[in-house]
């Protein structure tokens, strides 16, 4: 049974939500399954408090949504309205209703509005005076201080959010010709119950809340050196902060896509590392080629690794004639520099007119070119 206890009290919870939303049929529904789970006073009090509602809502003038001990609370004691009546159940509990019947029709006719036009009931060539007019007239009905009908604070915000978008000219010409992007993707995804009041009610805060936007026309939320449209400002700099950082990413992917080809190639080239195999041999002698070998024909030293023999499965003969031609190549490399140098020594000398300095110049050996001639007449037989 406490089990039943506990499943019973979330769905008077859960009624209790409906309640607030206006929805009496989805409450009664979580109160009848409630009772059946676990009866108690408070599901009955509610029961009989919402049939009462039901049958009386073509007839009697004053009902509301404020209990204390029934669930129905806000969040302090609030000033109530002069024209609404208190009634409470008799039984068990005390369920005390503060809110008229004109309230809550006028929170479902902002409901059932289409556009922001309608929410502040103003003609799409309406001026910034009327805008401001309406708004005031709405905003001192819908206070949730004064309004405490089911949906009021939603309403509230939705009369806010009209009024941030139609008091901005730069954001009422994007709404009259595009209409709201939140609304057309709310409704694609099949939600079409509520769609339009979904939104109004739900984008403001993001710029100011309604509560703020509610004390600068009223005296309460000014601060030194603010104006009633000053939220217009800050929403403006906050667009413009979006468009900065949005051109900055812009800017970041266009180098990204220019760096890409260079990425790439160092990419390739660091990969292609892995693949290139290691040269059969070296002019040089180093670790990975410590042991010496000779040409047959020039005898000409070159180095291999140490598993030369057992690897190496191509023509020796080739090979050979291969490490001939490098260390040629190489030693006529070097001999054009060692002439090249000794050269530009004598020229320089004969600048300075230093018959000393030319001499030495014309003395510099070249070890190269000698290594190359010895290497041509050994080749030759002289």
């Amino acid at each position: 049974m406490d089990g039943n206890k506990d499943e019973s009290e979330h769905c008077i919870s859960i009624a209790q939500k409906y309640i607030n939303e206006g929805d009496r049929a989805k409450a009664l529904k979580f109160l009848y399954k409630a009772e059946k789970l676990y009866p108690s006073q408070r599901a009955k009090d509610l029961i009989e408090l919402l049939e009462k509602l039901s049958d009386s809502a073509g007839d009697s003038k004053h009902y509301g949504n404020r209990g204390r001990s029934s669930g129905f609370e806000s969040s302090g004691n609030r000033a109530r309205s002069s024209s609404a009546r208190r009634r409470c159940s008799s039984k068990g509990s005390e369920v005390c209703l503060d809110y008229t019947e004109e309230q809550v029709e006028a929170v479902q006719r902002i409901k059932k509005c289409k556009d922001f036009y309608e929410i502040l009931g103003v003609p799409k060539d309406a001026g910034d005076s009327d805008i401001k007019k309406q708004y005031r007239k709405l905003a001192l009905q819908f206070h949730p201080d004064k309004n405490k009908a089911p949906g009021a604070t939603e309403a509230f915000k939705a009369i806010g959010n009209a009024f941030a978008v139609l008091s901005d000219p730069e954001k009422k010409k994007q709404y009259d010709a595009f209409g709201s992007s939140d609304n057309k993707s709310y409704r694609r995804t099949g939600c079409h119950r509520n769609a339009s009041y979904y939104e109004y009610s739900r984008g403001f805060e993001s710029d100011i809340s309604a509560e703020e936007l509610f004390n600068i026309f009223f005296g309460g939320g000014f601060t030194p050196g603010m104006s009633p449209h000053s939220y217009t400002r800050r929403t403006q700099q906050r667009y413009h902060a979006r468009e900065n950082h949005a051109s900055r990413q812009e800017a970041n992917y266009s180098v990204m896509m220019q760096m890409l080809p260079i990425i790439f190639l160092v990419v390739l080239s660091v990969l292609t590392s892995f693949f290139v195999a290691d040269p059969t041999y070296s002019l040089s002698k180093s670790l990975k080629y410590p042991y010496e070998k000779r040409t047959s024909n020039m005898k000409i030293p070159y180095y291999v690794k140490e598993n030369f023999a057992s690897d190496y499965q191509g023509s020796v003969q080739r090979l050979e004639a291969q490490v001939e031609e490098e260390y040629i190549a190489n030693l006529r490399g070097a001999c054009f520099k060692e002439k090249n140098y000794r050269e530009s020594m004598i020229w320089r000398a004969r600048n300075f007119r230093d018959r000393v300095l030319e001499e030495k110049a014309k003395a510099l050996k070249t070890p190269s070119c000698d290594a190359l001639n010895d290497l041509y007449a050994t080749e030759r037989g002289w």
